[in-house]
């Protein structure tokens, strides 16, 4: 498990991400990082806290079976919380977590994670979640 705050220097709202890899397979972690800070700050997010996990085959079937119904594997799933609802003063932003397979997106992981950052955005299937997936991808 790692965990790294945004550089956004001292006394700063920051951008806390969690990586936790259970899937058994060698991850880019740091690029993951990367990428989901990029993001993020391109959709305007300062602060909060993300989880990116990691898993195998087997267990994002059950989650996606158990969450969504469909017995099947998949790349990504989305378990959003707050997105960018309003929240009282002093609450920490809490984004969700980004559940990510390596077994079934290999190499391929970037569209994946800038797919699920969004949806904990609060962006659905469509043309302005293909529009911001667009941005991103430059």
């Amino acid at each position: 498990m790692r965990r790294r705050r945004a550089p956004n220097g001292a006394g700063k709202a920051v951008v806390t991400i969690e990586v936790v890899n259970r899937s058994g397979a060698a991850v880019d972690e740091q690029g993951a990082l990367e990428l989901a800070h990029r993001v993020l700050a391109a959709e305007g997010i300062a602060e909060g806290d993300l989880g990116l996990v990691f898993v195998g085959a087997d267990e994002i079937r059950a989650l996606k079976r158990d969450h969504l119904g469909a017995d099947e594997v998949t790349d990504v799933l989305s378990f959003p919380i707050d997105g960018r609802d309003p929240l009282p003063t002093g609450v920490p932003r809490q984004l969700g977590d980004a559940v990510l397979c390596p077994q079934v997106i290999g190499e391929a992981w970037r569209d994946p994670l800038v797919h699920g950052l969004l949806h904990l955005l609060g962006y659905d299937h469509g043309r302005e979640m293909e529009t911001r997936e667009q941005a991103h991808r430059s």
